[in-house]
């Protein structure tokens, strides 16, 4: 095995053909009961004539052969462009060529080239990008194992201005949430033909971001076992000077385009929300939802045991700095036995929104929050640790605001560490073993490795308890947290309960808070730790197994050993072998 972990190496490894990848290619194509059409939609205008042949070569060099390429030239003013095109259509008839007399931009365009359209599915392509030469092979594969899809899309990498395949995005599953902050669909991207027709093809008006437009169209008209995803990387965006690929910002009109479509797509689901750009990134878009008035009543759960400068200063936070209402505080005490603390005790409960439960048998996590959700009588539980400091006055209507969307069963933020560094930005599954935080101790910083962010909120399997939201009939419903889970992975077995019932499980980063883990109570350093570790890691690996090793949010192509780095080798079949279940499966239901 080699030592060199570069995507280079990763991509010569796992992620090129040769003669032998290609006989299974087509030998797998052979077996398919039905070869569908795919038609592949360019617009293009006064392209680079080098660029444009490679995209269109890259084309016909496709395994699958039942392709055809419908480019719509938007009144090129340079004569060789369509002289080249007129070439290519003479020496491939799959090649249709229409030459628009007015430049409508790209939108229009497109809608030109889809005119051309005759498949029963449809894919996008730029005129100065490449398709990796089994991308259609492996699309039609996907059709026939998923003939219910209605949208399909791969991951994406980019071409350096030397050739080199760089950048990589290993994209989840579907991930709703993700999708309102960007496009993260992207390319590759493959519709049913009969959807484009339905939702009436590109909006002109949304120049920059129409493919983001059409995404959200079709997916307001999907159930969710209909978008599939192919955890492989099929397309290569080309980093030319101009380009979103090399400069996000080429396009300063795209980002305002986007929010518009975004905008469009909430209303027509009957959202109240506000759409405003994401204050990391202002070429990604921040979703603010509504409250209803009143606000309901958000029952906070601080478990603790003496550490009265802990408790203090996470109380003061939440009391000083917060400014949503109603509250209350539901503290409760695992048997404290500092004066100190009892002098705290005595001096909280003049204060009638403050409640103090008494708990004081062996510490067990899941058995405190639920002792603690028992007399609660908010609406919303707040599981907070009282080593949890606010650090901004918006992170609890933040939070509350997701709570109490229809879909949502828990919501959870983005943890700092006192040092600057992150400290949960969500749960990865599987990662070191059961589960554990995705990105940290990494430094601020709009986008992570493999083009994945932890500015945007977006979906996750699972978030950490240590500040966690849910609706109270929720938590009842599902019986609380598991006590046979003291220490560890509670709130993992929680969030897979949740998604198990169909709820989704939400991380926001607009909900900013310190935590001083494991202050209270120090780390699972010692051999009982240690042990009860390994045996509540032993409870979730026999209870959750299956899950634990087939994240949706988390690409099989990324290490279960650091996170979001390469994984040697991926855990997904390798080219060559079967191209069955690529595509991965993530949600049911409607969206």
């Amino acid at each position: 095995m080699t030592s060199d972990r570069s995507y280079a190496a990763w991509v010569k490894q796992f992620d090129t053909i040769g003669a032998r990848e290609r006989i299974v290619f087509r030998r797998d194509l052979r077996a398919l009961p039905r070869h569908p059409l795919i038609s592949i939609v360019m617009p293009v205008y006064n392209p680079d004539l080098v660029h444009l042949s490679s995209a269109i070569d890259s084309v016909r060099a496709q395994i699958y052969e039942n392709w055809e390429l419908c480019i719509a030239d938007d009144a090129s003013t340079d004569p060789s462009v369509a002289t080249t095109l007129k070439q290519y259509a003479t020496a491939d008839s799959r090649i249709k060529v229409t030459f628009r007399e007015r430049n409508g931009h790209i939108a229009a365009c497109s809608n030109s080239a889809l005119e051309l359209a005759a498949g029963e599915w449809v894919t996008l392509l730029d005129q100065d990008d490449l398709l990796a030469e089994h991308a259609l092979a492996i699309v039609a594969t996907t059709i026939g194992e998923y003939p219910e899809a209605g949208l399909i899309y791969s991951d994406e990498d980019k071409i350096d201005q030397s050739g080199a395949r760089c950048c990589p995005f290993f994209k989840p599953d579907w991930n709703p949430e993700l999708l309102l902050g960007q496009n993260y669909i992207n390319h590759l991207a493959t519709y049913r033909y009969t959807l484009l027709r339905e939702v009436g093809g590109f909006r002109e008006g949304y120049e920059g971001s129409q493919d983001y437009d059409l995404a959200l169209r079709c997916a307001e008209k999907l159930q969710l076992a209909q978008i599939k995803h192919i955890p492989r990387v099929l397309y290569h965006w080309r980093m030319v000077e101009g380009s979103a690929a090399a400069l996000p910002k080429a396009k300063p009109y795209a980002p305002e385009a986007a929010r518009r479509a975004i905008a469009d797509h909430l209303k027509r689901r009957n959202v109240s929300a506000d759409v405003v750009a994401c204050p990391e990134n202002e070429a990604w878009s921040r979703v603010i939802y509504g409250l209803p008035s009143p606000s309901p009543l958000v029952s906070i759960i601080v478990p603790t045991r003496d550490q009265v400068t802990l408790l203090r200063r996470c109380l003061a936070s939440i009391r000083q700095k917060t400014d949503y209402g109603p509250i209350e505080i539901v503290i409760v005490d695992n048997g404290s036995t500092d004066p100190e603390t009892h002098a705290f005790f005595r001096d909280l409960v003049q204060d009638a929104s403050i409640h103090i439960v008494s708990d004081p048998d062996e510490f067990n996590f899941s058995r405190l929050i639920n002792r603690g959700a028992g007399v609660a009588r908010g609406e919303i539980l707040a599981v907070v640790n009282n080593d949890i400091e606010a650090e901004e006055p918006g992170w609890l209507r933040e939070m509350a605001s997701h709570a109490i969307r229809p879909k949502i069963g828990a919501v959870g933020a983005r943890l700092w560490y006192p040092d600057g560094r992150l400290q949960h930005a969500g749960v990865v599954l599987g990662l070191h073993g059961v589960a554990s935080h995705a990105f940290q101790r990494f430094p601020p910083k709009p986008i992570a490795p493999m083009n994945r962010t932890f500015v945007l909120s977006q979906n996750y399997s699972a978030v950490t308890a240590a500040c966690m939201l849910m609706r109270k009939t929720i938590f009842d419903d599902l019986g609380g947290f598991d006590e046979n889970l003291a220490n560890n992975f509670n709130d993992v077995d929680f969030c897979l309960r949740l998604r198990e019932r169909g709820w989704e499980i939400i991380w926001t980063p607009y909900a900013n808070l310190i935590h001083r883990e494991s202050a209270s109570r120090g780390r699972d350093s010692g051999s009982e730790e240690s042990a009860q570790l390994s045996r509540e890691a032993t409870y979730m690996q026999e209870k959750w197994s299956e899950q634990l090793w087939r994240d949706p949010f988390y690409s099989p192509n990324l290490s279960h050993s650091v996170a979001f780095t390469l994984a040697w080798p991926p855990r997904i079949p390798l080219l060559g072998e079967s191209l069955k279940s690529t595509a991965e499966e993530v949600f049911t239901g409607s969206f």
